[in-house]
């Protein structure tokens, strides 16, 4: 009997990787990543140069093509199998990344006349600049009192749809009245794919705010700017596919991009996180995936829905059918460790790592363990990239306090680590406290082969702590959707549980030091709220002089 295959291929930050996976177990047989040749544009548009303000990150879509391109032929190349035996392809992305488009799908940036117009490109999911617009769309609804507010945990991210397509309507109308549709990235490559415009359910729900089949109402969208009203009708609303659902058939075009036969499945798009989950096999409730790389996105199913305050959003359906899926998470993690090893640390921390053959990292981590819980003197807030959950407010940034003349690096790198464990400690305290109850923490992404850290996150939160196994999380994820959209599984349960791989509870928590972390956790929590709740709004205040001195 042939072996039958799917490809998944997760979009990152920087990056596209394509992976072949045997239906059968989940095996994998091999993977290529393409790095997006214009990667993030947040300081000056590649076209131009043109220079961008504060907090923006935009991306252009034909890189996305590209991926299909190169990395999909390669990841077949190597896998040594026969293309023809490829059943499915499906896709995941970071969310929220979003673009206008015309009703062909053409990106706007892709048009002559709007090359040299930022909000014609795609808005990473780390576009911050629509913090204003997000600010007062979560003012008025509390004014209101929004139904669809607490499914959000109370206040909605300047990263999602609603505050990017707020932004774009008041800073560049042209463009909003040229396109056909506000499309996620994740949608969008579907489209070049089958040649069929399908909008998945997990980011309609989750970045879209769709809730129980209904966006806002045109009157809330009026309340915000008059000719704002069908922002949703015009803009969002379109034919919903299910997670693991059939979106189309791969056209001829996108076969000769990829190798493909033509007329394979295409799976519905997805987000990289919750795509994640089956593929760590964990769709049962309690179970709370932590996708931990640049950013960490927390999600986890359950049989409850509540509201959990400053929560992403719970989505029906959301992660696997029959279940709430809930989602959280923090705006940076490793990018607060890169930015700290690029800018702060010595040359001669560089030089010792090269001569003992270890990464900067493993290095400083290394020196960073040798010290007893707390021995630093220090306490980080791990706001560099704004606090996703629970404030939801990325006006916020971050802090190290405790520095003294004898402070070294590994001891500030060290807290930048531990200020993580406390931001996924506040979230899990606050689903725990909500009523929805975590039993096990399971970790997916590159950092996890941080041995040091993922123990550092079992002491902190006092879970067992199990991993994936998998250094592809997403990408085996996306395959699983695709083989269940090609009818080879009955659905996403029972393709996770033949080829979803992980490892239970290879890290336990260590109760003496769990009681270490706990004094510095009361710090954290004291200089999150102080910080973050309004009784010092000191880093906004530091915002608003730089976007000043900028603009001068």
């Amino acid at each position: 009997m042939t072996e039958k295959y799917t490809i998944g291929v997760d979009y990152g930050t920087l990056s596209g990787r394509a992976l072949v996976v045997r239906v059968s177990d989940g095996h994998e047989l091999a993977s290529a990543v393409f790095e997006y040749p214009n990667a993030v544009m947040d300081e000056r548009l590649n076209s131009s140069g043109k220079a961008l303000g504060p907090d923006w990150a935009l991306q252009d879509a034909n890189d996305y093509v590209e991926v299909l391109k190169h990395a999909v032929p390669e990841a077949i190349r190597l896998a040594k199998i026969d293309a023809a035996d490829v059943v499915a392809i499906a896709t995941d992305f970071t969310a929220c990344t979003i673009l206008p488009v015309l009703e062909d799908s053409t990106p706007l940036s892709n048009l002559a006349e709007f090359r040299d117009r930022p909000h014609a490109y795609v808005k990473l999911w780390k576009h911050h600049a629509a913090q204003p617009h997000a600010d007062r769309i979560n003012q008025l609804g509390r004014d209101r009192n929004e139904a669809w507010m607490p499914r959000y945990g109370g206040q909605i991210s300047s990263e999602w749809e609603l505050a990017k397509g707020l932004q774009l309507f008041e800073e560049d109308q042209e463009i909003y009245d040229r396109m056909f549709k506000f499309v996620e990235a994740a949608d969008w490559i579907i489209w070049q794919l089958c040649g069929k415009y399908v909008r998945n359910a997990c980011t309609a729900g989750y970045k879209g705010n769709l809730q129980d089949g209904e966006y806002p109402s045109k009157e809330f969208f009026a309340a915000l700017n008059p000719g704002f009203a069908d922002f949703a009708v015009e803009k969002l609303d379109h034919e919903i596919g299910q997670l693991g659902a059939e979106a189309g058939k791969l056209t001829a075009e996108a076969a000769a991009w990829t190798g493909l036969r033509e007329g394979i499945t295409v799976a519905v798009g997805n987000v990289d996180a919750h795509v994640t989950a089956p593929a760590a096999q964990a769709t049962e409730p309690g179970q709370m995936v932590a996708i931990m790389g640049t950013s960490t996105c927390h999600v986890m199913n359950s049989d409850k829905l509540v509201e959990v305050p400053g929560m992403c959003g719970v989505v029906d359906g959301g992660i696997v059918s029959g279940l709430y899926g809930y989602e959280a998470g923090q705006s940076g993690v490793g990018d607060i460790f890169a930015w700290y090893v690029n800018n702060q640390v010595p040359a001669e921390y560089f030089e010792a790592a090269e001569k003992a053959g270890k990464s900067i990292h493993q290095h400083l981590t290394d020196l960073a363990a040798e010290e007893p819980v707390g021995a630093h003197g220090l306490v980080a807030l791990d706001w560099h990239s704004g606090n996703r959950s629970v404030l939801v407010d990325h006006e916020l940034s971050g802090l190290v306090i405790g520095a003294t003349l004898t402070t070294k690096p590994e001891q500030i790198y060290r807290a930048l680590l531990e200020a993580t464990a406390f931001g996924t400690r506040k979230i899990v305290e606050t689903f725990q406290k909500s009523g929805v109850p975590v039993t096990e923490f399971i970790v997916a992404g590159g950092l996890l082969k941080n041995k040091f850290l993922m123990q550092l996150y079992s002491d902190v939160t006092r879970l067992p702590l199990s991993t994936i196994a998998s250094e592809q999380g997403p990408a085996l994820g996306s395959a699983i959707h695709a083989a269940v959209a090609a009818g080879e599984y009955a659905n996403i349960r029972d393709a996770a549980e033949a080829m979803g791989k992980s490892n239970r509870g290879v890290y336990q928590p260590n109760e003496s030091a769990a009681v270490e972390y706990d004094k510095l956790y009361v710090e954290y929590e004291t200089l999150h709220d102080y910080f973050g709740r309004g009784a010092n709004d000191v880093m906004k205040r530091l915002k608003n002089i730089r976007r000043e001195a900028i603009n001068e």
